[in-house]
């Protein structure tokens, strides 16, 4: 059972996944999903000073790499474009429409695009970290739901 825990935190890490798919994974392996929730939120934060931090350094080292370049180069322009969404609706609640970014599982959201977009705009570290848990704990709550009604939705198929 650890190495299935260990797995939904793996997962949990991944760009673009994150916990808006290892919530799902730990239901369909059958993992009571609250500690699958606990374990999901944790390695989606993991990452999230490591991204403020170096993301956007490393991106702009990379972009100009021949193999890697395209990739760092759309990575830039994704931030960049959720940063500036960001930036058009959120006027003094930036910090809340952060959260809500992060928090509405959504292709292209996520602490991942979050934080990126946290560290392009040079915003405060601090009020970020804590805009990207509370929208981390939100997506976990909204994917926890989703995931609960599929499991009973599947287990009332196959009775």
């Amino acid at each position: 059972m650890l190495k299935k825990y260990l797995i939904v935190f793996l997962i949990s890490m991944v760009p673009l996944i994150e916990l808006r798919g290892a919530i799902p994974v730990a239901g369909g392996m059958g993992l009571p999903l609250l500690p699958a929730y606990v374990v999901s939120v944790l390695g989606n934060m993991l990452p999230v000073p490591i991204i403020f931090l170096f993301a956007r350094k490393v991106l702009e080292w990379g972009k100009e790499r021949k193999y890697i370049g395209g990739f760092f180069s759309w990575c830039l322009q994704k931030g960049e474009k959720g940063g500036q969404k960001l930036l058009s609706k959120a006027d003094k609640g930036l910090y809340w429409a952060l959260l809500l970014f992060v928090g509405i599982p959504l292709p292209g959201t996520g602490a991942w695009t979050g934080m990126l977009a946290a560290s392009i705009l040079n915003l405060d570290f601090k009020k970020s970290c804590l805009a990207a848990l509370g929208g981390v704990l939100l997506a976990g709550v909204i994917m926890l739901v989703l995931t609960l009604c599929g499991v009973q939705a599947y287990n009332a198929a196959v009775a």
